[in-house]
């Protein structure tokens, strides 16, 4: 018998494809302009990447007023860094003041633009639905990239992402391989050392590490601040001043800063500073040691490019996400390979055709809150026209003589 084909539903309004921070994001807006929606997310709850793909010790990297959504903020009893819990609940609490009802366990196999029907055509494993607008908001963070390192199949102990670490509780008394030296490599790397492990971290790639906060407050702050007034060169200039007064030259303790300054890179490329909540105190200490880049993987270790070689208990990939939406986004050449918007940010929310993309700044919260407010703008604006003229198809009234 053949399988039967799902039965074709018309959504009123957009198909939002992503329950996280900015498919939530998103959703709110539209129910401000009073604008109906379906959300499909793959897993069985809103902000999964935050729910089952973070560790415990997690907490925002930036105060609060910098990662809150559209239209409601963070409780005035939260700290100035909430733990992941707090942002799991608040996004929670978010969902429920909004009324956004996700459709749970949908993962898309399939979307594309109709140009018979002018609709957008999303197809999952249960059902097909078609709406003119499809916003995509499964952000720059949807799969765990897992690089191919020559003899890691041979490898006789524990091989993991970060994104099933939990806890250096599960690591206690072994050495351990981190490979990457991002915020998660780093703040893994802190936490092995909390729960008596020694973590040997791989910083390959250049990285800029500034203190999390400057003299009482937040370092990014500042330089927001700053880069309000000054051009962008010299605030960095500014923050490194200060970084190396308060942290030392990285440099000396092998971690190699880039040319160019944090924030000048953050903007130009995404590429985030490493906040220091700890780490540098912990590798100036010997207690993480840094190393090079990793040349092999060996059944009970590894070699490095440095020609050392060590053994190890377990190995942590520290080496990030990436987006998934070239595998079902068919037919659209707004996205690259990778998966991220073409045209740069701000202009890279709108597509053609009612293609909208949210949560691919690569500039946190902020950026996906940005692009939540115009997306729904614009949506809305034609919805209204979309539905008067159904209105006024729906009065007329035919006269016979």
């Amino acid at each position: 018998m053949g399988s039967c084909k799902p039965q074709q539903e018309h959504v009123h309004g957009p198909i939002i494809i992503g329950a996280g921070p900015s498919g939530l994001a998103v959703a709110a807006c539209l129910s401000e302009h009073k604008v109906p929606f379906v959300i499909l997310e793959r897993s069985n709850c809103i902000a999964s990447l935050w729910q089952n793909k973070t560790y415990d010790r997690l907490k925002l990297h930036l105060p609060k007023q910098f990662c809150e959504l559209p239209l409601k903020g963070f409780p005035h009893t939260f700290p100035k860094y909430p733990t992941k819990y707090q942002f799991i609940s608040y996004m929670e609490s978010y969902a429920s003041h909004f009324n956004i009802n996700p459709r749970f366990n949908q993962i898309v196999e399939c979307a594309e633009f109709d140009k018979g029907s002018q609709l957008w055509v999303v197809r999952t494993q249960e059902c097909e639905l078609v709406s003119p607008w499809l916003v995509v908001a499964t952000g720059e963070n949807a799969e765990p990239v897992v690089p191919r390192i020559h003899g890691m199949d041979h490898f006789s102990g524990s091989i993991a992402h970060t994104s099933v670490y939990k806890s250096g509780s599960d690591y206690r008394n072994k050495k351990v391989l981190v490979i990457g030296c991002g915020n998660s490599g780093m703040e893994v790397s802190l936490d092995l050392c909390r729960h008596n492990a020694s973590p040997y971290m791989v910083a390959r790639n250049t990285v800029h590490v500034l203190p999390r906060e400057m003299f009482g407050f937040s370092t990014f702050g500042i330089a927001m601040a700053l880069y309000k007034l000054f051009p962008i060169k010299f605030v960095d200039k500014i923050l490194l001043l200060v970084t190396n007064f308060m942290l030392g030259n990285t440099n000396d303790y092998g971690i190699k800063r880039p040319k160019t300054g944090p924030i000048e890179l953050k903007l130009a490329t995404g590429k985030t500073p490493v906040l220091d909540v700890g780490q540098v105190a912990q590798i100036k200490c010997g207690n993480i040691k840094v190393m090079e880049g990793v040349k092999e993987i060996t059944r009970k270790g590894a070699k490095f490019m440095d020609g050392q070689e060590k053994e190890f208990d377990a190995i942590i990939l520290a080496t990030g996400y990436k987006s998934n939406v070239p595998t079902w986004l068919k037919g659209s050449d707004f996205f690259t390979e990778d998966g991220m918007p073409k045209t740069p940010f701000p202009h890279g929310w709108k597509g053609e055709q009612g293609l909208y993309t949210v949560g691919f700044t690569r500039r946190g919260i902020q950026g996906t809150s940005c692009d939540a407010i115009k997306i729904a703008e614009d949506i809305a604006s034609q919805w209204k026209t979309v539905e008067n003229k159904n209105q006024c198809n729906s009065h007329v009234i035919i006269l016979t003589s």
